[in-house]
């Protein structure tokens, strides 16, 4: 009865944005701060781009362990264990930078990120479920979206400007600034754990949930759901769609931070942090987020086959700015800023479709465990291209390189013909009916 008492007084505004905040900033650290980072220590692309690239592997097999979570413990303590975790792992982060051992050090903390990170998704996603009935439920998934997309802003913008600006301050000590930076990450992380271990609700639903579960049926389930996923009507035409439409982006997303920053000697534009900050990690998130927010509009007044032309159009044709980019070397920020917008307005829109197959797919028995099973495919296609992406880009130079992803555009259309979609699916008046 106290527990329930409690619960009503604790309002979802409290903890909802600070928890999705908290579960975006992890990965946008791990996934693209890190590219900066190694660069900006002095290693080659080829170099960043395959040791970064390992990072997605957590959120590839998440699913493999995600099912047993429960059976250990409530989803409320694996948010708070993660966010602790995580914040040690920035610390870990830290003081390893300033040591001889710093490579091997940094990538192992990362590491450590990333599981965390993955893990932190699954608690904090299962908690919201069961932290909020159907209708706050509803209700509060624009408000987690948008605190979770503000921290991508953050961590792909923000943080590197504030790097750029402590390297100035400290006459470009590149450590030291960076080690700021991840101290600062890990007091955030432990100020996030401190306010959640008070704030977050006690759902009678997440303590029970460990007891009426056994092992044995966690482990038959996720059998199953192997068994049906591989099972589907048009399972391979999925697969490779899953693995295959993104191509162009999963080369051209490590590079082209790259090319961004490295000096024009090098081919690149040579923007220091404060701009990078400036031109991806804010122009070009909000163009992505334009993009998206346009592109899930139509599909829900037309239907995903209605739109899955024009959007693999945007996620392909747009990565011809960065052609002109490495053609023209423009010094002006106002050009850099239109080109770096127009790709990711391009990527953001097309990406509509990607994430609404991925629902249609999972359609049926099992939907959830399924829609995960697709996340894992979604990790893997940028993963295992980004491993040598930076490689031929340093063997054929950031001209040809940009080319050469222009080419590859060709396999989501073909991946995309293959596809056989109900021409209904996604209109707001028949999503509703399902």
């Amino acid at each position: 009865m106290q527990e329930q008492n409690i619960k009503k007084k604790i309002s979802p505004w409290a903890w909802v944005s600070t928890l999705y905040f908290a579960e975006g900033l992890p990965y946008a650290a791990v996934t693209l701060v890190s590219l900066v980072f190694y660069q900006q220590m002095g290693l080659s692309d080829a170099e960043v781009t395959f040791y970064t690239s390992w990072f997605y592997l957590p959120w590839v097999i998440k699913p493999l362990w995600s099912p047993f979570l429960d059976l250990i413990r409530t989803k409320r303590w694996w948010v708070l264990s993660m966010q602790m975790l995580l914040g040690a792992a920035f610390a870990g982060v830290a003081f390893t930078i300033n040591t001889s051992f710093w490579l091997q050090g940094t990538i192992c903390f990362f590491w450590l990120l990333a599981f965390s990170s993955a893990t932190h998704d699954v608690g904090a996603d299962g908690f919201y479920m069961l932290g909020l009935d159907s209708h706050d439920q509803a209700f509060f998934v624009g408000i987690r979206s948008t605190f979770y997309r503000l921290s991508m802003i953050v961590g792909k913008g923000v943080l590197i400007m504030i790097a750029g600006v402590l390297q100035v301050m400290f006459r470009y000590q590149i450590k030291f600034s960076w080690s700021l930076i991840f101290y600062g990450l890990t007091g955030l992380f432990m100020a996030f754990y401190l306010y959640h271990n008070y704030i977050l609700p006690r759902p009678k639903e997440d303590i029970d949930h460990k007891e009426k579960r056994q092992a044995k049926a966690i482990l038959y389930e996720f059998l199953m759901t192997f068994d049906t996923f591989f099972k589907k009507k048009q399972r391979f035409a999925a697969i490779a769609f899953m693995l295959f439409f993104r191509l162009p982006e999963a080369l051209l997303n490590p590079v082209s931070q790259l090319f961004l920053q490295a000096r024009p000697g090098k081919g690149g534009l040579g923007l220091s942090p404060q701009e990078f900050g400036l031109v991806n990690g804010t122009v070009g998130v909000v163009g992505l987020l334009a993009g998206g927010v346009i592109g899930g509009l139509l599909a829900s007044r037309d239907g995903l086959k209605r739109w899955l032309w024009p959007m693999t159009c945007a996620i392909t044709i747009p990565n011809i700015a960065y052609v002109y980019l490495a053609y023209a070397m423009p010094e002006n920020l106002m050009t850099i800023n239109a080109c770096v917008f127009f790709e990711n307005f391009g990527y953001g829109f097309g990406f509509s479709a990607y994430m609404l197959f991925m629902i249609y797919f999972s359609q049926g028995q099992h939907k959830t465990s399924h829609y995960a099973l697709c996340t894992g495919f979604m990790a893997l296609s940028m993963m295992l291209p980004g491993l040598f992406a930076g490689a031929l880009a340093q063997a054929v130079g950031y001209r040809m390189f940009f080319i050469i992803v222009m080419l590859s555009c060709l396999l989501p259309f073909a991946v995309a013909s293959f596809l056989d979609i109900d021409p209904h699916f996604g209109k707001k008046d028949v999503e509703e009916d399902v």
